[in-house]
């Protein structure tokens, strides 16, 4: 398939009731409102594929850029390359979700969520939580820095609620994820999410909430599944 054949497809299955909801999260115009299911339909014909992937991103249309990064092969994709996707990432379903999904799968993973965290820019930041912590969910603990990212808990929960908007929510979800999938430092997790307490953020109007993560630590231990760790970011 070509770009021009996926974009046809992105149309015919284009949902105005899906589109008004993404309105309402931040999505902008040139985009069809496709759900993720109607993506994946897409996905199984071209499966990963890097150059599709990178033409789908720079149209500036967000179905497609959400669909390139469930194409996105991360053996293929380049530092660079993740640096522009970042910067392009202009709303929180992108900058959470599809460029970090494609970081954390990177030998470059820490180095770019390390560096994004201190950015001005709020989709910028938040891109780089996310990607630490995606980092966390699909690595051994072996494999994880366990001293880098008790520093990192420190930070997540320090200052929080004066941070920007999207960054408080993702820096929440962060202690939510090394609290989950880090066995050694979930109590390092419970502790600092107890510190943090709830969380206000602004939802663009939409009956969206933050999780508590106290409670949401919790929920995980009392389901036995702390320390299990996901086969991909990507969902």
């Amino acid at each position: 398939m070509t770009t021009e054949d996926i974009l046809k497809q992105l149309e015919a299955f284009g949902n105005e009731s899906t589109k008004n909801t993404l309105k309402k999260h931040g999505a902008q115009e040139p985009f069809f409102g496709v759900k993720v299911a109607d993506l994946k339909k897409i996905l199984k014909k071209t499966k990963k594929n890097h150059q599709l992937s990178l033409e789908l991103y720079k149209t500036g249309n967000t179905d497609a850029m959400y669909l390139a990064g469930l194409m996105a092969d991360e053996t293929k994709i380049t530092k660079a390359q993740l640096e522009s996707w970042v910067k392009k990432a202009y709303w929180y379903y992108l900058s959470e979700y599809t460029v970090p999904w494609v970081a954390a799968e990177t030998p470059f993973a820490l180095e770019l969520g390390l560096k994004w965290i201190d950015s001005k820019k709020e989709n910028i930041a938040a891109a780089g939580w996310a990607t630490l912590a995606y980092f966390a969910a699909v690595n051994e603990d072996k494999d994880i820095p366990l001293d880098l990212y008790k520093e990192l808990l420190d930070r997540a929960g320090k200052d929080l609620h004066e941070d920007q908007n999207r960054v408080k929510y993702v820096r929440n979800g962060f202690v939510i994820a090394i609290g989950s999938y880090v066995k050694a430092l979930t109590k390092k997790s419970q502790k600092i999410a107890a510190q943090i307490g709830k969380v206000k953020v602004e939802m663009g109007g939409t009956a969206c909430k933050v999780p508590l993560a106290e409670d949401y630590i919790q929920k995980v231990i009392d389901k036995g599944y702390i320390g299990k760790k996901r086969k991909t970011a990507r969902c």
